[in-house]
This record gives structure tokens, sequence and C-alpha cells, in this order.
């Protein structure tokens, strides 16, 4: 799925991604952004403006799209800090004919393809944060595994309470984490209502990883800040799970909002 553009991001409605209905096609053109794997995907589903001038919230169609046609291509794969196993690149619509029967969704779906693409959204939430959850794990783990080897002073450096004491939390905060994604995966499975479980649990979760791996790469030290050691690496894994799927920013928008209801026009 394809919702990010250059200059939309957390304003996931912003694209400047077109699709101008003509006689027998759509005509695309725009650009999408930190698309995942496109270079090995067949098909694509994305999002267009289709109403130049929408009612709130309607306006934008979601399409697919198969890779190889004309006017559609993948830019060559991003640069990034972490997650480089998993490829990152633009997509881009120049004069991209689709037929008019690509609308996901049917004709019915034309301009109000937005709001199911924010329940995907929502839905990616509870992924992003069980991958935080796992990379803070596999961090926690490392770091006790390595406070039980290592000594210091003729004592394994877990004896000590300055180590003792982030391996505690560092336990507490990702059972804590554990239970928020295993509850918003629980209310999703049993079709109730999980978008605020699912912000908590994505928002808790990645703010944990990222703290857990900077404690474990401390209490491993030195070599913790090698690639001896896959901590580090788990670190720089660690921060996309604060960026994607909506920010941690957005995150505690959603959940004051849900909470406190939109006091925006109050």
């Amino acid at each position: 799925c394809s919702l990010t553009a250059p200059g939309a991001g957390a304003d996931a409605g912003g694209t400047k991604t077109t699709a101008e209905r003509k006689s027998d096609h759509w005509l695309v053109n725009g650009r999408k952004a930190w698309i995942t794997n496109p270079h090995y995907a067949k098909t694509c589903i994305f999002t267009a403006k289709t109403n130049p001038n929408p009612d709130k919230g309607k306006g934008i169609t979601a399409f697919i799209g198969e890779l190889g046609t004309p006017g559609f291509k993948v830019e060559a794969k991003e640069d990034k800090l972490g997650m480089r196993s998993s490829d990152t690149a633009q997509l881009v619509f120049e004069d991209m004919k689709l037929p008019l029967d690509a609308v996901a969704g049917g004709e019915p779906q034309v301009d109000v393809g937005f709001p199911k693409f924010m329940k995907t959204l929502a839905g990616g939430r509870i992924s992003i944060g069980a991958l935080a959850l796992g990379i803070a794990e596999g961090a926690y783990q490392k770091a006790l595994e390595y406070a039980r080897q290592r000594k210091q002073f003729n004592k394994p450096i877990g004896t000590f309470q300055g180590v003792a004491f982030m391996l505690s939390d560092m336990a507490m905060e990702i059972s804590a984490a554990r239970h928020l994604v295993y509850h918003a995966a629980r209310l999703r499975d049993a079709g109730q209502d999980f978008g605020l479980a699912g912000s908590m649990a994505k928002l808790y979760a990645s703010e944990v990883a990222m703290k857990t791996c900077t404690n474990a790469i401390q209490v491993m030290g030195g070599v913790g800040y090698t690639r001896e050691y896959d901590v580090e690496r788990m670190l720089r894994d660690a921060k996309l799970c604060e960026i994607g799927e909506g920010t941690s920013e957005v995150q505690r928008l959603v959940i004051s909002r849900q909470i406190l209801g939109d006091l925006r026009n109050v």
C-alpha cells in the first residue's frame, strides 16, 4: 500500500498525486515516498486526489496499479540508517494510464478511499508495535547475557546495582509493551474498535525499544558500540518504529483526541 508522498508524511491526506478521469481511463501523475520493497512487488495500491475541491474527508481515491505499466517506475532504494534489509524507494507516476475499473472497491469508492487507507494504517500500528517489541526483547536478551558473563572487579557486572536496575526496567517495560500489543491485536481479531489501543501499543512499544536498545549498549559498554554485537543494529532499526505508520507525536495526538474528543472547534 502506498500512502505517503513527498511533502505529505504526517499529513497523509495532503498527497499531491492526482488521477484525472478521462473518457476511457485515469491519468495519474505524482510520487509516493517511503514505499517498502517496491522493487520486488508486482501490484501496488496507492492513493491519488480525484477531486480538487472535495468535501472534508473526501476527494481521495485508492487505485490498483501494476508495476511495469507505462509511466510507472520505481526509483533507487534509499540509503537508510536502519532496517537496511528492507528496501525503501519512491514510486513515480508520469502520465500513467489506468483503466476506469482500477479503482479499489469499484466506482462507489471514487473520492472516498482515504478512510479505508486510514484503517489500514491503524492496523499497521499494531504491526509496528510488535516489531518494536521484538527488537526490544532481542536487545534485552543480549544485555542480560552479557551482564551475566562479563566480569569486573572479579564479579559479574549484573551484580552491580547500576546495571541490575537498568535490566529490571527493561524487563518491566517490555512486559508492559507486550500486554499493550497483545491487547490491541485481540481487539482487532475480535472485530472490535482497536484504533486507540493500536496507537497506545505502537507509541509505547516503539519508545520502549529505543530506550531498551540504548540501555543495552550502555550495559555492554564499548563492545556494544561496535558491530561485533547486534545491539547497535537494533538501535538503528528501532528508530524506524518511532517514525513509521505515524510518528510518536502523531500517536499522542490520536490518543489525546480519542480520550478528550476533538476540542479544536469548542
